[in-house]
């Protein structure tokens, strides 16, 4: 068997794309999930161990199976709005999870980990792009919950020698080129489903939070990095750190951001049909513009986004929900 590598919430978006990259790559990902909020059919490049990381006995015996040489971690609930009304959800699963893993880790001798972390970290922007050395201040539970991880990966480097590489993502989005996975998330809340969804009639009429800021076009701007540039860059920062390489931090995202309608507009274009939307107030939190400056990936890992212009990241995005709501038949 080709090098057999743990990754935790691999039957979710990120993850199950990050497994077919890391196939493609030489590796095994031996899949940890619960399916509390992925999918069995998403696992497709190696085994699925149905299970959570909260349950140490589960990770014990799974280590102990497969001798994984590291661990990409993605099992992490990551919704904002619903960390704000359940806030002890997320601390014990994001954080409480983390620390089951990482204590497993050391107890089996295992000391790389990348992890799936947020440009939420950082909070409310002072200065753009965001650079890696911005404050921290995140301004919702999730965010929280991922800068506590983040402070657990320095702690446990320094007490026990584990190298770490952080992946703060921007606006995760697209489809696997190929058509094999896609997003797909209950209840969905991310802009360019729900306007697909809403082309489609698959879902309700979009709903623009916003139309007022100091934008050229009054709504909110964000970095769209297409997911299998994401999945890159975790094999990149996996091979780092089998090189030997240094804890790192750093963001993913393009450089530069889209506004919301200049996303629809795109929608529209690549669907052939209008998206029904209505304007309506801000969300309370929502920056004007979150936008990163991915010079340090570039840097440390040889990475840039190859496939994250807005026709690759849109095209294939509605590819994928068409097909799933040609196959539902509707």
């Amino acid at each position: 068997m080709s090098r057999p590598v743990l990754v935790t919430g691999g039957a979710g978006y990120v993850g199950s794309h990050t497994a077919k990259a890391l196939a493609q790559a030489g590796y095994t990902p031996i899949t940890l999930d619960n399916l509390g909020r992925g999918f069995a059919h998403a696992v497709k490049w190696g085994p699925l161990e149905r299970g959570d990381v909260l349950d140490r006995a589960c990770l014990d015996a799974v280590i102990a199976r497969w001798k994984p040489a590291a661990v990409l971690h993605f099992a992490a609930f990551s919704y904002v709005g619903e960390s704000v009304t359940a806030p002890g959800l997320y601390y014990r699963n994001n954080v409480v999870g983390s620390l089951t893993l990482l204590e497993a880790m050391r107890d089996h001798g295992i000391d790389k980990l990348v992890f799936s972390s947020t440009c939420a970290t950082y909070g409310l922007p002072v200065r753009l792009p965001l650079t890696e050395d911005h404050p921290q201040v995140p301004i919702n539970p999730y965010g929280a919950s991922k800068l506590m991880v983040e402070r657990l990966l320095a702690d446990f480097g320094a007490a026990h020698g584990l190298r770490s590489a952080a992946l703060r993502y921007f606006n995760a989005a697209g489809a696997d080129p190929d058509g094999e996975i896609g997003e797909n998330h209950d209840p969905e809340t991310h802009l360019i489903p729900l306007a697909i969804g809403a082309a489609l009639g698959t879902q309700p009429k979009l709903k623009i939070f916003g139309t007022d800021y100091a934008t050229a076009d009054g709504t909110c701007i964000r970095d769209y990095i297409h997911v299998t540039d994401l999945a890159a860059a975790h094999v990149a920062a996996l091979r780092h750190l089998e090189a030997g390489g240094q804890s790192l931090a750093c963001n993913l995202g393009t450089g530069s951001g889209l506004s919301v309608r200049a996303i629809l507009d795109e929608v529209e274009r690549v669907a052939g049909r209008p998206v029904p939307a209505e304007e309506g107030p801000r969300r309370p939190g929502d920056p004007p513009e979150l936008v990163a400056d991915p010079a340090l990936a570039r840097r440390l890992l040889g990475w840039t986004p190859a496939i994250s212009d807005i026709e690759s990241v849109i095209s294939t995005a509605y590819r994928w929900a068409a097909r799933q709501h040609n196959r539902s038949g509707s």
